[in-house]
């Protein structure tokens, strides 16, 4: 059942199911609760109380709000936990990820842990070299095609590589519920805004992290020429011992829900040993 938190700006939505320890999952850009469809019903199995929201611009959440950045994204997850009773592991994918960094930095009352699945958490440059990468640089191009034309079409085929090999079984539904949420007035406004926010308020915060941290990326996520790279730089950015690498193999930028049973594999462990009740 879909509920409603009212935080400045706008009006948030969010779902809880289970209980236990509190796990609060975010999305990313373009996407909705539903990222998480296939995870929700193994963690709730295993013991916790679930909490997947819409992020601002997106889902059944508010669609128009002043900004989107992640600093923005991290108030409204915070505010999310401290409203349904902190302390919580704060999942985040793509820009969420960087939301999370930026909410265990400020809020680490209210963050027992973090868990950041292919995140935008540090400034990117495109570098020429790297578009040698014909999967980086498919990526790069359609992700920028989006950007500029506000064009379902060039977010779906971005999809298609960002979801290489395998697919969910329920693609094309996922890409059609997709592209009616992105029909709704101001939703690709804020794909594009946010596609445009830049990483650094993110990257800024590495360093002041004092919550455990799991780092999941995708070997093959098209959106770094190295995905195992870019997850040891952000790992290497983040206080000593604090931060923890896991690869899975054959994933792209969306490993929870192209490959939901290898993503509940490291996160249970990792959960285990952190989430608080």
């Amino acid at each position: 059942m879909t509920e409603f938190l009212s935080v400045d700006g706008g009006t948030l939505a969010y779902e809880v199911t289970g209980t236990g320890p509190l796990v609060v999952l975010a999305h990313g850009m373009g996407d909705s609760r539903e990222s998480y469809r296939f995870v929700v019903p193994q963690l709730v199995a295993a013991g916790y109380r679930v909490a997947a929201t819409d992020l601002r611009g997106a889902g059944e959440s508010s669609a128009v709000w002043p900004s989107y950045s992640r600093t923005d994204i991290a108030g409204d997850l915070i505010a999310l936990v401290r409203h349904l009773g902190g302390p919580a592991v704060l999942v985040g994918q793509s820009i969420s990820g960087g939301a999370a960094t930026i909410a265990a930095a400020q809020a680490p009352e209210l963050i027992a842990a973090i868990v950041e699945l292919a995140p935008f958490t540090r400034n990117q440059a495109i570098k020429l070299g790297d578009l040698r990468k014909k999967t980086y640089r498919t990526g790069t191009i359609r992700l920028l095609m989006m950007v500029v034309l506000g064009s379902v079409k060039w977010w779906h085929r971005y999809l298609d590589a960002a979801f290489p090999g395998r697919k969910p079984a329920d693609w094309n539904d996922q890409l059609r519920r997709n592209a009616a949420m992105l029909g709704e007035p101001g939703r690709m406004k804020a794909l594009q805004r946010m596609g445009q926010a830049a990483p650094g308020d993110a990257g800024a915060q590495l360093g002041n992290v004092r919550r455990p941290a799991l780092i999941v990326e995708g070997s093959l996520d098209p959106d770094w020429a190295d995905p195992r790279a870019e997850g040891e730089a952000i790992v290497a950015a983040m206080p000593a011992g604090m931060a923890q690498l896991e690869v899975i193999e054959g994933a792209g930028h969306y490993p929870h829900t192209q490959y939901p049973d290898e993503t509940v594999a490291v996160l249970l462990p990792f959960l285990k040993a952190n989430a608080r009740a």
